[in-house]
């Protein structure tokens, strides 16, 4: 969309109502299928279309805040959810599910992860000082001063993005642990360094946020 945008300009000062309208209430609708999910992997992606749904909005906003901050949340989702998905796949090794009926009390097998899982899901929720929260706040910026009326979509996309968030990492973290796990073996250092890898720059890239803001 970036590559092709000077093509959209013309068309989509007439018809970028239809495009924001879709995107947010579609970004909603999956917020609601995330949390009805028992499948981690599907979890996880189903949170990056529901994201994807507020950078469609902001980018189809043709304003400067919705431009940059489109460019910033996809960078920071990019490291967050390909971080999300390293752990579930670390945690599929370990159990061979991705079920969440399974992948229960993982408090108890795996501590260690699950410091990782919590700086993962938090940055999913665009906590500070992640890359996501000042994408966030640019494209809520952009839209709503594009139509008050997005005000409504926006703050239930909000609010559902915190509760499946919430619901994956509680749900995965705690309760009690499934009974046919009988053997599992913790994290090594490749894995942790990996997951440092995902976390480090999504946190740190905010000081140098000109880079990103400033692209044009």
């Amino acid at each position: 969309l970036l590559r092709v945008f000077s093509f959209l300009q013309l068309i989509g000062l007439k018809y970028n109502y239809i495009w924001v309208s879709i995107s947010l209430i579609g970004g909603v609708l999956i917020s609601l299928v995330c949390l009805r999910q028992t499948d981690l992997k599907a979890l996880i992606a189903y949170s990056s279309v529901a994201h994807m749904g507020i950078v469609l909005g902001g980018l189809m906003t043709l304003s400067y805040w919705g431009l940059s901050g489109s460019y910033t949340l996809m960078i920071g989702h990019g490291l967050c959810s390909s971080g999300l998905f390293c752990l579930a796949n670390i945690t599929y090794e370990r159990l061979g599910s991705r079920s969440l009926l399974i992948n229960k009390g993982l408090l108890n097998f795996m501590p260690s992860m699950t410091l990782w899982w919590f700086l993962l899901s938090v940055c999913n929720m665009a906590a500070p000082p992640s890359l996501n929260l000042l994408g966030e706040i640019s494209l809520l910026n952009s839209i709503v001063s594009w139509s008050w009326l997005t005000m409504i979509s926006l703050s239930f996309l909000s609010f559902f993005s915190a509760a499946y968030t919430l619901y994956l990492y509680a749900y995965s973290q705690h309760g009690k642990i499934f009974s046919g796990v009988y053997s599992f073996s913790g994290g090594n250092i490749r894995e942790y360094f990996l997951l440092f890898l995902h976390w480090f720059p999504l946190n740190l890239l905010i000081l140098k946020s000109e880079v990103c803001l400033f692209w044009i």
